[in-house]
């Protein structure tokens, strides 16, 4: 068992994204995203299942063409997708990624 204080971390820029990994496991891993008052994260095609928890601040996210708006206290559920992030305001996330075809 681990346990994470996910208010306390701090996130690396997207283009050193790998280094806010804080957790692997052969069928999943968990990462804090932070993204600063009129951030974005770049159109990105996902092979695995996604899950992003808000921790604090807001998006507008696109997942496959269709946007929607995450907030504090907001999980956002996708499958494989293409996907895309920004923020007015700011945000914080963990992303957690399921790999898919892990037996």
């Amino acid at each position: 068992m681990k346990v994470f204080d996910i208010k306390k971390m701090k996130a690396y820029p997207y283009e050193q994204r790998q280094k806010n990994v804080f957790y692997k496991a052969e069928e999943f891993k968990a990462r804090i995203i932070e993204l600063p008052a009129g951030g974005e994260m770049p159109l990105c095609k996902m092979e695995s299942h996604v899950i992003f928890f808000v921790v604090k601040g807001e998006a507008q996210v696109t997942v496959d063409r269709n946007t929607s708006i995450i907030k504090e206290g907001n999980i956002l559920v996708a499958p494989p997708a293409t996907l895309s992030m920004k923020t007015k305001k700011g945000i914080k996330i963990v992303g957690i990624q399921v790999m898919t075809g892990v037996a």
